[in-house]
């Protein structure tokens, strides 16, 4: 800018100082220096753009030559690794050549052994062989015996199904005796009478004071009229065992009569009940039984005058029965 400016001023004072022809000739120079500098300028900026162009190129190649360097040092190394794996296969084919070499030379030895090998196998093959031929017959000695004992647990279990339903059966007609046997009594229970089930049996147990009088075995009238309902009941089931025992307090007996202590009391009172149970009535003498206890079955061990009287009672034990199940067992 400032050298055109100079060049004005430079024209300026030519014009004033020369003549017109070198005026021209001048200003013909001015505007030549003019379009060159304008030509450079525009030759500048192509080279300024090669310049740019060239450089973006040279930053590509430098990245392609460090890639090349990178990868050539890793075919490298890979080779390195390949030639020295190449060295141990090729130490260990000739190993494998010097092994079947010394194999070759030693076969007859080795297959002489391989052979004594292979008979002790066959030799031992056969004792397990006979072993296991043992093992089989003890096995089937097992089964058979198996087979047996699962026929008898077979054959037990069903007579254990069929006591059992013979068990429910009497279980059933103790409780329908017991039911029959409250109702028959229901205005003596709780007076000197009671109605339990215990041990699959019916127990009647009559206090001493209902029955007998102290030291005697003769039956008042109440105590006869609750035997005599029992009696009747009795009389409808025919399959049931009856036991009278005679039970005394421990003190000792002492009177002028036959009877000579507590033993021959007990045995006297159970008797007695026996007499009123089969008189008048259809009742079998062989399902009776009379028992004497005397004292050494008490209910109450107690010294007390309580005591004692729980203890001198009669009891008339009913058992239903069994005859089925004394069959299911005599199979047995």
């Amino acid at each position: 800018m400032y050298k055109r400016i100079g060049l004005n001023l430079f024209l300026i004072f030519a014009v004033s100082c020369v003549p017109i022809s070198k005026f021209n000739e001048l200003k013909k120079r001015s505007d030549a220096c003019t379009e060159e500098n304008v030509k450079y300028k525009a030759d500048l900026e192509n080279l300024q753009v090669s310049n740019t162009e060239l450089k973006s190129q040279l930053d590509l190649l430098t990245k392609e030559r460090d890639k090349l360097v990178e990868d050539t040092l890793a075919q490298f190394k890979a080779m390195k690794q390949l030639q020295q794996d190449n060295n141990k296969l090729e130490q260990q084919y000739h190993d494998l050549q010097v092994t079947q070499e010394n194999l070759t030379k030693g076969n007859a030895k080795e297959t002489t052994k391989l052979l004594s090998q292979l008979q002790t196998t066959q030799e031992d093959l056969q004792k397990r062989e006979d072993q296991l031929r043992k093992a089989e017959w003890a096995l089937d000695e097992k089964r058979k015996n198996l087979d047996a004992l699962t026929l008898e647990l077979d054959r037990k279990n069903k007579r254990v199904k069929e006591m059992e339903t013979v068990l429910n059966k009497k279980d059933s007609v103790v409780n329908a005796l017991k039911s029959k046997v409250s109702a028959a009594l229901l205005g003596f229970e709780n007076n000197g009478l009671t109605v339990r089930v215990k041990n699959g049996k019916v127990y009647v147990s009559l206090e001493d004071k209902l029955l007998f009088k102290s030291g005697s075995y003769e039956v008042n009238q109440s105590g006869a009229n609750a035997v005599k309902k029992l009696a009747k009941v009795l009389e409808q089931n025919q399959d049931i065992n009856v036991l009278i025992e005679g039970h005394t307090d421990d003190v000792p007996y002492r009177t002028e009569n036959a009877l000579k202590d507590n033993w021959d009391l007990s045995v006297k009172r159970a008797t007695t009940v026996v007499r009123i149970l089969l008189e008048g009535t259809n009742i079998d003498a062989k399902r009776l039984t009379a028992a004497g206890r005397s004292q050494y079955l008490p209910v109450d061990k107690g010294k007390t005058s309580e005591a004692r009287q729980k203890n001198r009672r009669t009891e008339i034990i009913l058992t239903p029965k069994l005859d089925e199940l004394f069959k299911i067992l005599d199979s047995n």
